[in-house]
C-alpha cells in the first residue's frame, strides 16, 4: 500500500468518523426534543381537564344567573348578575373555541401544519386568546368599579345606575377588546405558534414586524392596568364595608345580618384579588421581560436553540415557564365562576359558621376559665373574711 493510499484511507476514516459524530449529535438533539415534547409539562391531559372543568363551572354559573335574574327585582342586583353572566359566558366561549384546537394538535403529534396548512387558524387562535383574556380582566374591573360605587355612593348609584347602562358598558368592553385583538390581522403585530407548538399568542421577540412590540407592550400594559383598577376598587369596597359595619354595630337582628354579609363579601373580594394576582401577574410580568430581551416562545420550536449552550438553555427555560404562566392565566377562566358566584353560597356561609363557632368556643373557654379562677379565689377570700371576724 502506497503513502497516497494510506493518506486516502485515513481521510476516509476521518470523514466517516465526523459523519458518525454528526449523526449521533443530531440523534441526541432530536431525542432531547422528543423528550421535552412528550414530558408531563406538555401532556394532553392539561387542556382536556381544563376544558371539562371550565365548561362545568361556567355552565353552572350561567344557569344560576339566569334563574336569579328572572326572580330579582332590585336593579343593583340585576346589574351585578349581568356582569357575572357576561364573565361566565366569556370564559365559557374562551374554553370552547381554544381547547379543542389544542387537543387536535396533540392528536396530530404536535404538528400544527396537519390541522392548519394555511396558517389562518393560528391567527384565529391568537385573536381568541387576546380577546377572552382581556375581556375577563376588564369585566372583573367593571364589577369592581360597580361594587365600589354601590358602597361608597349608594344614593347616586341607586338613582343613576340602570341595567341599560350595564348592558351598554359590557357591549363597549367587548367591542373595544375585539378591535384591539384584530390589530395583527390588520398588520399591526403578529400572532405566532408558541412552545410546544400547540397554541398561538402574541409574539414578543419579532421586532422586525411592524407594530409588534407596540402591540405586545400594550396588551401587557392593559392587563396590568386592569389588575390595578380591580385591586384598588376592591380595597375601597372592603374599607367602605368595614366602616359601615362599625356604624351599624349593635345587638339587633339587622346589625347581625349586616355583619354577616360584610364578612362574606370581604372574604369573597379577598379571594378574587388573590386569584387575579396569582393567575395573571406572572404572565404579564414575563411578557414584559421577554419583550425587553426580545425573546419569543416560538423560538423554542426551531433547531437554533437545541444546542447545549447557555443561551439555548435560557430560552428553553423561558419557554417552559411561559407555558406554565399561560396555563395559570387559563386557570382564571375556570376559577372565575367559583370565586364570583358558586363558592359564595356554598363555602362562605360555612366559613362564617365555623368562624363563629370557633369564636364562641373561645368565649366560652374564657368564661369557664374566669369561673374557675373565681372559684379558686373564693375560698381564699372566705378564709380572710373569717380571720377578720375572729379577730374582731
Amino acid at each position: 500500500m502506497t503513502a497516497d493510499n494510506c493518506d486516502s484511507l485515513e481521510g476516509s476514516q476521518t470523514a466517516i468518523g465526523q459523519m458518525l459524530e454528526s449523526n449521533v449529535s443530531k440523534t441526541l438533539r432530536e431525542g432531547n426534543i422528543t423528550k421535552n415534547s412528550s414530558c408531563g409539562s406538555v401532556s394532553v391531559g392539561f387542556p382536556i381537564t381544563m376544558m371539562v372543568t371550565g365548561m362545568v363551572g361556567n355552565s353552572l354559573a350561567l344557569i344560576l344567573v339566569c334563574f336569579s335574574y328572572r326572580k330579582k327585582e332590585n336593579k343593583r342586583k340585576k346589574s351585578f348578575l349581568l356582569c357575572i353572566g357576561s364573565l361566565a359566558l366569556t370564559d365559557l366561549f374562551g374554553q370552547l373555541l381554544t381547547s379543542p384546537i389544542v387537543i387536535s394538535v396533540y392528536r396530530a403529534d404536535l404538528k400544527w401544519e396537519r390541522i392548519d396548512p394555511s396558517g389562518n387558524l393560528c391567527a384565529f387562535f391568537g385573536v381568541c386568546m387576546t380577546t377572552f383574556g382581556l375581556c375577563a380582566l376588564f369585566l372583573a374591573s367593571a364589577m369592581a368599579i360597580e361594587r365600589a360605587m354601590a358602597i361608597t355612593n349608594p344614593h347616586w348609584y341607586s338613582n343613576h345606575m340602570k341595567t341599560s347602562v350595564t348592558k351598554q358598558t359590557l357591549a363597549v368592553i367587548w367591542c373595544l377588546v375585539l378591535l384591539f385583538a384584530l390589530l395583527p390581522i390588520a398588520g399591526v403585530g403578529k400572532y405566532t405558534r408558541q412552545w410546544p407548538g400547540t397554541w398561538c399568542f402574541i409574539s414578543t421577540g419579532d421586532s422586525e414586524v411592524p407594530g409588534n412590540i407596540f402591540f405586545a407592550i400594550t396588551f401587557a400594559a392593559l392587563g396590568i392596568f386592569s389588575l390595578l383598577v380591580t385591586l384598588s376598587c376592591n380595597v375601597v369596597t372592603i374599607r367602605g364595608l368595614i366602616i359601615r359595619c362599625k356604624t351599624k354595630s349593635g345587638t339587633s337582628q339587622s346589625s347581625k345580618q349586616w355583619e354577616r354579609l360584610t364578612t362574606e363579601t370581604v372574604i369573597q373580594l379577598l379571594g378574587i384579588m388573590c386569584v387575579l394576582l396569582i393567575c395573571w401577574s406572572p404572565l404579564l410580568v414575563l411578557m414584559l421581560r421577554m419583550i425587553s430581551t426580545q425573546v419569543s416562545s416560538h423560538e423554542c420550536n426551531s433547531t437554533a436553540v437545541t444546542s447545549n449552550n447557555a443561551t439555548g438553555r435560557d430560552v428553553h427555560l423561558d419557554c417552559n415557564f411561559f407555558l406554565t404562566v399561560i396555563r395559570l392565566a387559563s386557570l382564571n377562566q375556570i376559577l372565575d365562576p367559583w370565586v364570583y358566584l358558586l363558592l359564595r353560597e356554598i363555602l362562605l356561609r360555612k366559613f362564617c359558621i365555623v368562624a363563629n363557632a370557633v369564636s364562641n368556643c373561645s368565649i366560652e373557654e374564657q368564661k369557664e376559665t374566669q369561673t374557675a379562677l373565681d372559684a379558686l379565689n373564693k375560698p381564699n377570700q372566705d378564709s380572710k373574711d373569717l380571720c377578720k371576724s375572729q379577730s374582731n
